[in-house]
């Protein structure tokens, strides 16, 4: 290098609740010297404090984290410092499609080498050709892309310590909130996924499973029979035993979709 000459590092944030995701995104950089970590957060409120605090040029960003996902911590930047963004997700190809879509970098879990370098080309070659477009909104339209894509997928993500798993969609007998998150319940097991009842109503298919309460939500396929109680709610009894209570302001979700299906569900009264 010429004497009086200046390498500017490309500042670099690490986001994602994996320790070991984190770790290999470190050591794949080590062989790309123009970058220079700056950090690693585990959760979006970190990421906040750590983006406001370190200004990066490039966050690598888990789209599903806990505290605030990656969705949301776009949502809290302004224009004007917002980094340029490689995410990381679990989410399959279909759904990633999104991303290419818009010409946008990410890694699908589990990448490698050169899979990263192309990401990080990628990057390069979208600073070179920056066209002052909002990328704050173009980021943003993609999650929510990737988002309407995912809910005609027919397996769920969920991530359990380093562990992702799919779950089909079919095979979910009933769900229900549990503060900011919602338990899947498939047979004896149950998967916990960092999710709103609306957000997760939206990715199942409305013709197969009903909101019968604000906290819960059933597969009519394993649903075995209705019972009235006092005061105009009911017992929803699963094919398993399992009894759930269905409110009478979530009735006439029930009607409207057994309208349209003709269903073997009995209803005593």
């Amino acid at each position: 290098m010429a004497r009086g000459v200046v390498c500017v590092k490309l500042r670099t944030l690490i986001v994602d609740d994996e320790l070991l995701s984190r770790k290999k995104i470190r050591a794949f950089l080590q062989g790309h010297p123009e970058f220079q970590v700056v950090g690693e957060c585990a959760d979006g409120e970190q990421a906040l404090a750590a983006i406001c605090a370190q200004r990066p040029d490039l966050i690598f960003l888990d789209v599903q984290i806990p505290g605030r996902d990656g969705f949301e911590v776009l949502d809290c930047l302004t224009d004007r410092f917002l980094p340029e963004v490689i995410f990381v997700t679990a989410f399959d190809k279909y759904a990633v499609r999104a991303f290419e879509v818009r010409a946008l970098d990410y890694l699908l879990k589990p990448f490698n080498k050169a899979r990263f370098a192309q990401a990080l080309n990628r990057f390069h070659q979208r600073r070179m050709r920056s066209n002052g477009t909002d990328r704050k909104e173009e980021l943003k339209a993609a999650l929510q892309e990737i988002q309407r894509e995912s809910r005609d997928n027919e397996r769920i993500v969920v991530k359990s310590g380093s562990r992702i798993i799919f779950l089909r969609k079919g095979l979910i007998e009933w769900v229900e909130a549990q503060g900011d998150y919602v338990k899947l319940h498939i047979g004896k097991e149950s998967h916990m996924l960092r999710e709103t009842m609306a957000a997760v109503s939206e990715r199942l298919d409305p013709n197969r499973f009903v909101r019968i309460h604000r906290s819960r939500i059933v597969n009519l396929d394993c649903v075995r029979e209705i019972r009235p109680l006092w005061g105009g709610d009911y017992t929803v009894l699963m094919r398993d035993g399992t009894e759930l209570t269905m409110s009478r302001t979530y009735r006439p979700n029930l009607q409207a979709t057994l309208s349209k299906d003709s269903s073997t569900l009995r209803t005593r009264r």
